[in-house]
């Protein structure tokens, strides 16, 4: 199931059933997991360990060094998990010695064509990432997130849980679980109700997280004072308390 114009490194550990298209090269230390399938023109380059049950399209690049002028060379890797689809001309970066080392990306994932995953990011499980979407380094997107075309995000920012990003959004702060984003720079637009729907969370905890929403957003408090508010308010629901929890946690601020 390896075309014969493909360049496998002897050290790369290529399971029995992965099959690699013409052209594609695979490089030293990396290793591929069951039921793989990796099309034509293709370039992995190791550290990098991929999971099981992967798509990755041509003209990908996977598990090159970063775009990073501290980089010195150092042992660094790009983990990818299971089912995971990687479209056209995707590229995904190693970490940093500087950072964690790693970048990492969950399961269950859908990449477009053209998405850029920089050094030291680390994607959840079931993201959605549309054409274009460009991640900086040191970037967190947790799961459920979707980015919609041509969005990106700053160095170091985090996307909470089914939080969404609409087409062309630059987002420098970070973005709260179940929140909708929109702009350049990316302002708050309500929450991401339909996707919310679609993981079946119900209508009585949607109506308390747009009651906290509207506490972050819509009642003039400053953060710290509509948190106090929020921890007053709802103390049974864990999705809220999720929401209080990202805020609480945050080093570059919310988008407000």
């Amino acid at each position: 199931m390896i075309h014969p114009t493909a360049i496998i490194d002897p050290s790369a550990r290529i399971a029995n059933n992965v099959e690699i298209g013409p052209w594609t090269m695979i490089g030293p230390e990396v290793e591929i997991g069951e039921g793989t399938w990796i099309g034509p023109h293709v370039i992995i380059q190791g550290p990098t360990i991929i999971g099981k049950e992967n798509k990755i399209f041509q003209f990908s690049s996977i598990g090159e060094i970063p775009q990073d002028k501290k980089f010195r060379g150092e042992r660094t890797i790009l983990e990818i998990g299971d089912r995971n689809t990687i479209r056209e001309f995707c590229t995904f970066n190693r970490g940093t010695a500087q950072d964690k080392a790693y970048t990492r990306i969950g399961s269950d994932n859908l990449f477009m064509a053209y998405v850029h995953i920089a050094h030291d990011c680390v994607i959840g499980n079931h993201v959605i990432f549309a054409n274009g979407v460009t991640l900086a380094g040191h970037v967190t997107v947790d799961d459920y997130v979707i980015m919609s075309g041509f969005s990106g995000l700053f160095q170091e920012c985090r996307m909470g849980k089914h939080s969404f990003a609409c087409m062309g959004a630059v987002i420098d702060k970070d973005v709260p679980p179940f929140v909708k984003v929109s702009g350049y720079y990316a302002k708050p637009f309500g929450l991401n109700t339909i996707g919310m729907k679609r993981r079946g969370i119900s209508e009585e905890t949607i109506l308390k997280l747009k009651r906290a929403y509207k506490v972050i957003y819509r009642s003039g408090l400053t953060v710290k004072k509509a948190m106090d508010h929020l921890t007053e308010m709802v103390k049974d629901c864990s999705d809220v308390q999720m929401m209080i929890d990202f805020i609480d946690t945050s080093e570059r601020g919310i988008i407000r």
